[in-house]
């Protein structure tokens, strides 16, 4: 190993406090999501109050509307991201453990699940509200990123989800027996930080081209576009960082260290690759649906 970053002296909580005999602790996962949400509450509050970038001449939505959808939100993501965990990861160790599902402070859950649990929170909020779904499918859109830089960067705090051994020189030591465990190589290991990959690539750099795209292209006059771009882009990207990424232990064995569960020969997909391909398949169909003249606003 020529160069390695060491891990940063980091602690997975940012405080704790003790009261009457129980231990209260401020997590950095727990604030990615909070503020996550709240920069997205924001945008979403911003973009409503300006119908001109829509293409309208009412808001889409009243400011106490978007409050309330700000708690459903909440809801499909942690019910949806747990739920998602379990079924696409872990579900044998659930079926046998079903009281360890609701458990989520122990940690657990899956993007594609939190984005399923969304996508119905929205459906049935457009339908109860009478809101036009893809315009506020656009509006999650542009939401969404912020939450998933701030989520990536607590991953990487939390030394989990690493990547595959590497010796680039910025390959990171990561602490604990089971980042250290890399075959064929002799003393520290070294991997790539694949949630900072994450990071940049799903959150700030597909954040930043909603945004422009929406207040610069008039994006959003075209219902669906972004909402399209998002799944395209997102997919797109957790697919190439796959490639960098530990895949989940239960599917690592001798035969399968890369922990494919499509096998192709030599290569293959892991389970973020294969989950990734219907997002990339809707949001180009999306994308190109929008093209069509009668699908302008």
């Amino acid at each position: 190993m020529l160069a390695a970053i060491p891990f940063p002296n980091l602690s997975p909580e940012i405080f704790s406090v003790s009261i009457g005999g129980f231990e209260f602790a401020l997590r950095w996962y727990a604030l990615a999501y909070i503020v996550g949400i709240l920069i997205g509450w924001r945008i979403v509050i911003h973009a409503c109050a300006r119908p001109a970038i829509w293409g309208r001449e009412t808001p889409l939505m009243s400011r106490e509307q978007i409050d309330d959808l700000l708690t459903w939100v909440i809801l499909g993501v942690i019910i949806g991201g747990r739920l998602g965990f379990v079924l696409f990861y872990q579900p044998a160790y659930y079926l046998q453990n079903p009281l360890e599902i609701p458990m989520i402070w122990q940690g657990g859950m899956a993007f594609h699940g939190g984005f399923l649990g969304v996508v119905a929170v929205i459906a049935w909020f457009c339908w109860k509200h009478k809101i036009p779904l893809w315009n506020l499918a656009d509006a999650l859109a542009m939401a969404t990123p912020p939450a998933i830089f701030l989520g990536r960067i607590a991953n990487f705090i939390n030394a989990e989800l690493w990547g595959r051994p590497t010796d680039l020189p910025w390959g990171v030591i990561f602490p604990g027996a089971a980042a250290q465990d890399c075959p064929d190589v002799v003393g520290l290991c070294a991997r790539h930080p694949s949630q900072l990959y994450e990071a940049l690539l799903e959150g700030a750099l597909l954040g930043a081209v909603l945004l422009y795209l929406a207040y610069r292209r008039g994006a959003l006059q075209r219902p669906a576009l972004l909402t399209g771009l998002f799944f395209a882009g997102y997919g797109a990207a957790r697919f190439f960082v796959e490639l960098f990424r530990q895949a989940d232990a239960q599917y690592i064995t001798m035969e399968n260290p890369f922990g494919y569960v499509v096998r192709l020969g030599e290569f293959g997909l892991s389970m973020g690759q294969l989950l990734s391909i219907p997002m990339i398949a809707v949001g180009i169909v999306l994308m190109l649906w929008t093209r069509r003249p009668h699908q302008r606003t």
